[in-house]
């Protein structure tokens, strides 16, 4: 699955005032995306704020994608949640011939045990006629897949060929780079621990601040997956108050504000979140300024 290596960036889903979609503002962030450098779009992630779009809605969003993109990337599409069956059927009923691979985030709120988990992602291999990418982000699901479960599933199903991780513990990251089979890859879910990932034996990432800023990002990346370590760490502590900043009052919100710096889409979301305070806003603006030399 060399098409998923590198910088995968996991879009938003822009609003305008009144709530509505911004699809034209969804189209310029996919070409910013693209002129950035970065090596695959991710469509309906969790930074779509996917869990308050309707089914329409998300049609929509996904087709302006697809249609901006023009075939010139690869787009991997989000496809999870808590409801095992209502996930194989959308995955039968739904023409994923325009896509790479799933990104399928691991059973939220019901905090299956580890079978549970097993189990789940079992059901979606069957019914999945293309790639699937397990996401592990115990931060938002409030259980953890552990090392055990995710090289279970890597083994026992050909179609289950890398993991997005986000636990934030390096030691469980090594322990699956370690005794994974071939050819199954680790993506880092944390921008801030992309490059020890990498450094580590990791693939690549799924970046959520790759996308605001895809050059500076993206080179990183490169640098990192090339061993460079000194210029890619310098490129890593360059960008890492960004990396924090933009997650300090929650995601999507803080990226939404960097794309409203860079004059690309509106730093509006949808509730229960709430858009990014004017002093956050501020602190992003200092940074990009220091970083990229924007006008203040």
């Amino acid at each position: 699955m060399e098409q998923l290596k590198g910088t995968g960036v996991a879009l938003v889903t822009p609003f305008k005032e009144d709530g509505s979609l911004d699809l034209s503002a969804l189209r310029a962030i996919v070409n910013h995306c693209i002129d950035g450098g970065i090596d695959y779009l991710v469509a309906m992630g969790t930074t779509a704020e996917s869990v308050t779009l309707t089914a329409d809605e998300k049609d929509s969003a996904i087709q302006a994608i697809l249609e901006a993109n023009a075939g010139r990337l690869p787009v991997v599409l989000g496809v999870g949640g808590n409801n095992t069956q209502q996930i194989v059927t959308e995955l039968r009923s739904r023409d994923l011939t325009s896509f790479a691979a799933l990104l399928s985030v691991s059973p939220y709120y019901n905090r299956p045990t580890q079978e549970g988990i097993y189990q789940h992602f079992k059901a979606i291999s069957e019914a999945s006629p293309i790639p699937i990418i397990l996401y592990n982000v115990p931060g938002r699901t409030g259980s953890n897949m552990l090392p055990v479960t995710t090289l279970r599933l890597a083994n026992d199903f050909e179609n289950i060929v890398a993991i997005k991780e986000a636990c934030g513990n390096l030691i469980q990251i090594m322990e699956i780079i370690e005794k994974r089979p071939k050819g199954f890859l680790v993506l880092s879910g944390d921008d801030i621990n992309t490059l020890p990932t990498l450094l580590a034996g990791g693939e690549g990432v799924i970046s959520v601040i790759g996308q605001g800023l895809p050059a500076e990002f993206t080179q990183m990346v490169r640098l990192g997956l090339a061993g460079d370590v000194k210029a890619a760490y310098n490129q890593h502590y360059a960008l890492q108050e960004g990396m924090q900043l933009i997650f300090e009052e929650g995601n999507p919100a803080g990226i939404k504000a960097l794309f409203e710096l860079l004059e690309l889409s509106k730093a509006f979301v949808r509730l229960p979140l709430v858009e990014a305070s004017a002093n956050l806003k501020i602190k992003i603006k200092s940074f990009v300024t220091s970083l990229t030399k924007i006008p203040a």
